[in-house]
């Protein structure tokens, strides 16, 4: 989906008229990025800076959006910085913006604006990658290791104390978010699409695959849900979801976020460096940040190749299922890795 064209009118165009709904009718919207979601920047006449986002039709009930609105709140009144959402002047949460362009209608919400910058950009990454950080071919360099070290020491933080306030909260009765477990990753119908069915595939390929997929369930299985390692979690919590203003780091993109085991999470941090040389030292200063907030024993912390296994295969359904976002390309490169790491899983 295109966001200007000289052949067509701006899909978004009018988005202004939904700031009604926030008695901010008036204000000025400015696109500032366009992937899973639409996000603009809004300006007030205050001089106040909001963000409105346009949330992608599908992924969502409008339950499951309030539930995420319920623990950003519930994240900020336990001392961390998540985004601090408005409500509308009728006192709900979300709105709904019908867009004409592209005849869709799309639930809004507003939260407050925070500057900073992306930790993606801070280590070199491209913060731009339609919402995922994927496996880098290049090598870190020496002279940015300890800093590199550094930053990961600081997710292992952020994520424990995120686990500890969703382990420790008492959830409303009408909480609902999807679940990252068995079935959400690897049943018949997981959340990213069947990553088994695609076209590109050998049938060595799909054959190997469906073979660590069965592993993989039996692994999770037999681990459960009862190890203190399953609860909410972010489930994005990659450097391109991490701001840093001075000391304090703002985590933002709540999409995904789910019901899940901690070393997914844990898995999504590291996945872009999965296949770097520097890996064993950012895993192990990543585990050393969690465990100065939340214990994490040594089992747990051997099962995170299985989990790094897992993010390999549900981008290979996510690629599949969001054509749009031209990230085909990746499929040879990812399918590759996964079958290479399912050799050392089955054999």
């Amino acid at each position: 989906m295109e966001v200007r064209s000289e052949n067509r009118k701006d899909p978004f165009a009018g988005v202004e008229q939904v700031l009604d709904e926030w008695g901010l009718g008036g204000s000025q919207c400015e696109l500032v990025s366009q992937s899973e979601n639409v996000v603009f920047r809004v300006n007030t006449d205050s001089g106040e800076l909001l963000a409105l986002r346009l949330h992608r039709p599908g992924y969502h009930t409008l339950a499951e959006l309030n539930a995420e609105q319920q623990w950003t709140a519930a994240l900020n009144r336990a001392g961390l910085s998540a985004p601090v959402h408005r409500l509308t002047v009728n006192g709900r949460g979300l709105a709904k913006v019908y867009l004409p362009e592209i005849s869709e209608t799309r639930y809004v919400s507003l939260s407050e604006w925070t500057e900073g910058e992306l930790l993606a950009t801070m280590i070199g990454q491209d913060p731009k990658s339609h919402g995922i950080i994927f496996p880098s071919n290049s090598e870190v360099a020496p002279s940015d290791a300890q800093v590199l070290l550094k930053y990961f020491f600081q997710i292992g933080r952020i994520a424990a104390r995120i686990h500890n306030q969703a382990m420790t909260w008492q959830m409303p009765d009408s909480f609902e978010r999807h679940a990252f477990d068995i079935d959400g990753l690897m049943g018949d119908a997981p959340l990213w699409g069947p990553f088994w069915n695609l076209p590109q595939l050998t049938a060595a390929e799909r054959e190997q695959i469906l073979r660590v997929r069965d592993r993989i369930r039996r692994i999770l299985s037999e681990y459960g849900k009862n190890q203190g390692t399953y609860g909410l979690i972010h489930a994005d919590l990659h450097p391109g979801n991490l701001l840093f203003l001075d000391d304090r780091i703002h985590v933002i993109d709540f999409d995904d976020a789910g019901f899940g085991w901690h070393q997914y999470e844990l898995a999504v941090a590291l996945f872009h460096y999965a296949e770097d040389p520097l890996f064993d030292a950012i895993r192990d200063a990543l585990v050393a940040g969690y465990r100065t907030e939340r214990s994490l024993d040594d089992a747990a912390v051997e099962l995170l190749p299985v989990f790094i296994l897992i993010r390999y295969l549900v981008l290979l359904g996510w690629i599949q299922e969001r054509p749009e976002l031209n990230n085909s390309h990746r499929l040879p490169r990812l399918t590759a890795e996964v079958c290479e790491r399912a050799k050392t899983l089955l054999s």
